[in-house]
């Protein structure tokens, strides 16, 4: 996969294919001014090199002693509909290139204070400290050549849901409540199922540092039979296929029969394959009764476990979780290589498309700017054109 970014370093004589693309995604705005600072603010973010704040976007794009303003005040306090222009970048993806998969994505955005919408302080395993962040969860296409960013949610936590002077002060919508991550990760999918034309791939996400998000999430996204393929965490509870589902669900299956992951993996006889330069090994599971659905039918599913040897010394490899039972274990492995190439996307749309560097503080602003970092990414991928030049 190749990603290569050179932001403000090419040029073009011309703005056509950038008015175009503007008009795509965003000719759904009611004003013509929207559409005008949608496409200033989305060629600032192509052209505007180091960080993107609303003041050197505007240096860069415009003359005009009150451009930064109006940029300021497109991206947060005019109300206009995100939701669109997200559909196009699927729906432009999906034209130009074959999608191999949806991922999910995380990205922890770094804060000062405490009056952002959704602001709290939370461990980052990648920084490996507490931060004072907030959390986006993004939807993925992997293509051959990129994974295309096209849809967002921004978690809230709790306390979020308690302060209404804090809703108010951040335009926070009643609809916007704190939800756990397999629920978002659920509207995430169902969302673009509900858009898209072509049949969904599975769905791969890394859940390795969300414990409670395997066993809700595996039971919700089987319920809407969605394919799917889940870096899982080492203690996630399994049960052996040879201790079947009890036909009683009214209460958890006795804890003998359950086992972790980790500990199913490296205790009992399985598949094995040489066909990559690590061993491969797989086995059959199901997953316990969840206690908040004891009845419920995906609870006799079967599912693969699987992960790959690695040398003495080594940390041990992710172990994922799919129900493409059927599927070529080669092809499983291969799938789950689009988790890295995920987080290499996150890296670049923080480090040349300016994901971290929203300056605002409304829950409209987060969804505006979000917006329109993943259209410029797209652009860039999508178009043969170069970047178009700065004013």
């Amino acid at each position: 996969m190749t990603d290569q970014h050179t932001a403000g370093t090419r040029h073009l004589a011309d703005d056509a294919d950038l008015y175009a693309y503007t008009d795509t995604l965003f000719g759904h705005l009611p004003r013509a001014d929207q559409r005008r600072w949608a496409q200033v603010y989305l060629k600032g973010l192509l052209t505007t090199p180091g960080k993107k704040s609303v003041r050197r976007l505007a240096a860069t794009v415009s003359t005009s002693p009150t451009a930064s303003q109006s940029l300021q005040q497109f991206i947060n306090a005019s109300p206009w509909d995100w939701r669109p222009a997200r559909t196009e970048l699927a729906r432009l993806t999906e034209q130009h290139t074959p999608i191999h998969a949806w991922t999910i994505g995380t990205a922890v955005l770094p804060k000062r204070g405490a009056h952002s919408c959704g602001v709290h302080r939370r461990f980052d395993p990648t920084a490996g400290r507490t931060v004072n962040c907030q959390v986006g969860l993004g939807i993925f296409l992997a293509t051959p050549t990129a994974h295309i960013p096209v849809d967002w949610r921004l978690l809230l936590p709790d306390p979020w849901d308690q302060d209404p002077t804090l809703r108010q002060r951040t335009k926070i919508p009643t609809t916007a409540r704190h939800r756990p991550l397999w629920a978002h990760t659920l509207d995430l999918v169902t969302t673009l199922t509900h858009h898209t034309t072509h049949t969904p791939p599975p769905l791969i996400a890394d859940l390795t540092n969300h414990p409670d998000t395997t066993t809700p999430l595996t039971h919700a996204l089987t319920r809407h039979n969605h394919d799917f393929i889940l870096a899982i965490p080492p203690t996630t509870p399994i049960q052996p296929t040879h201790h079947r589902p009890p036909t009683n669900y009214r209460h958890t299956p006795p804890t003998h029969h359950t086992q972790t992951a980790h500990h199913h993996l490296t205790h009992t006889h399985h598949t094995t394959t040489h066909h990559h330069p690590q061993k491969t090994i797989s086995t059959l599971i199901h997953l316990p009764t969840h206690p908040t659905q004891p009845h419920h039918p995906t609870h006799h599913r079967t599912y693969r476990l699987f992960t790959q040897t690695r040398p003495p010394h080594h940390p041990p490899a992710p172990i994922y979780l799919t129900n493409l039972t059927h599927t070529p274990i080669d092809h499983l492995t291969t799938l789950t290589h689009h988790t890295t190439h995920t987080q290499h996307t996150l890296n670049t749309l923080q480090h040349h498309y300016g994901l971290t560097d929203f300056e605002g503080r409304s829950y409209p602003g987060w969804h505006h700017h979000m917006t329109l970092v993943s259209a410029a990414y797209t652009y860039h991928h999508l178009t043969p054109t170069p970047t178009p030049q700065p004013a």
